[in-house]
């Protein structure tokens, strides 16, 4: 069975850095892309940060040149470096495994808090 587990959430001032890591237990297929989501209060969940499948990434165009997506294949993790937040990152951020056009079953963990505040 897949679990994914995030970590590494917190409060920090504008302009401060933070790392997220997400822990995949379980095993994932090669057709599974690892992404970053995120829900802000109030709105509906989108996507932060994606590796497709060919290596390619996708970045919200809010977060582009601040935030980076990494996988560490022997740790079986997936972080997110966020430098230079902003107030509007403040979200729970969720990790996120799913396959193009939901061949396979996808999975996300539950979530961790990120705030931003002044």
């Amino acid at each position: 069975q897949v679990q994914l587990e995030e970590s590494g959430g917190g409060l920090v001032q504008p302009g401060e850095s933070l790392r997220l890591s997400c822990k995949i237990s379980g095993s994932l297929s090669n057709l599974h892309e690892l992404g970053w989501y995120r829900e802000r209060p109030g709105k509906i969940p989108t996507a932060v940060a994606i590796i497709r499948r060919g290596g390619s990434i996708y970045y919200e165009e809010s977060v582009k040149g601040r935030f980076t997506i990494s996988r560490d294949n022997a740790e079986n993790t997936v972080d997110l470096q966020m430098n230079n937040l902003q107030l509007d990152d403040t979200a729970v951020y969720y990790c996120n495994a799913e396959s193009p056009g939901g061949a396979l079953p996808s999975y996300m963990g539950k979530g961790t808090t990120v705030t931003v505040s002044s």
